[in-house]
């Protein structure tokens, strides 16, 4: 690691940039120093870096060994909106202020940016609208119904019957946001960067990669494991 340069460093995992970011190292086109020289300058410390980038390509995928289909609908609840709408809206934001930063001083050379720049901003308005209708109307009455489904209360079937709309404009929500990811995938050629693509472009289409795969991972979570066995919950309290 320390023999290479800096920029080799992010086009081997485009997760380094972030590091070398806040060490405030130019990684793009004035990346050409190996690590061990960079980190020569006072106030670098070469072991700590060396530790972050490690940190770095650790992968925040989930497991396919995790049986998330068995997990307790609160902690399901839980884990969507403390790890997917948290990384959504934290690694949007970034992406945001990345292409802001970057798009305009390449339009010429790579006029298709503008609209991969508007297309990621239309995802993000519907995805946050989204995710705050999530967690202040539709998770409130699924932790509500958990609990009334495992104390198989008596008001469980008014209860359905009166807030289960709560979840009427979630399918066409989701309809939405995945047009969007369709439309920015046909934009950027699936996220492939021209060969001669300098290294803030690889950075960007390998980010806006793991934006894509992240939200492939959340709306499978919610569509194919919350929402089913949500579904099957409303179905039993409405028998009772």
């Amino acid at each position: 690691m320390p023999t290479k340069s800096v920029s080799e460093l992010v086009r081997d995992d485009y997760r380094a940039a972030d590091v070398f970011k806040k060490w405030g190292i130019n990684y793009c086109c004035g990346g050409h120093a190996p690590l061990a020289e960079v980190c020569r300058i006072p106030g670098f410390d070469q072991e700590l870096i060396e530790a972050e980038l490690r940190d770095a390509r650790r992968g925040r995928s989930l497991p396919a060994s995790i049986d998330s289909i068995n997990w307790p609908l609160p902690f399901l609840v839980d884990y969507i909106q403390h790890v997917h709408h948290s990384f959504a809206r934290n690694a949007g934001l970034r992406l945001q202020q990345q292409l802001e930063s970057f798009v305009p001083g390449h339009l010429k050379k790579y006029p298709y940016l503008a609209e991969v720049q508007d297309a990621f901003n239309l995802l993000m308005v519907q995805l946050l609208e989204h995710m705050r209708d999530e967690e202040e109307r539709v998770f409130p009455y699924l932790r509500q119904l958990f609990s009334a489904y495992e104390s198989k209360e008596s008001y469980g079937k008014l209860f359905v019957r009166t807030l289960g709309r709560s979840l009427d404009t979630v399918p066409e929500e989701h309809r939405r946001i995945e047009a969007a990811l369709l439309n920015l995938r046909s934009l950027t050629g699936h996220y492939t960067f021209a060969e001669a693509a300098c290294t803030n472009h690889q950075v960007i289409y390998h980010c806006l990669r793991e934006f894509d795969e992240d939200l492939v991972q959340h709306m499978h979570l919610e569509n194919n494991v919350l929402f089913h066995r949500v579904a099957e919950m409303e179905k039993e309290l409405r028998a009772l």
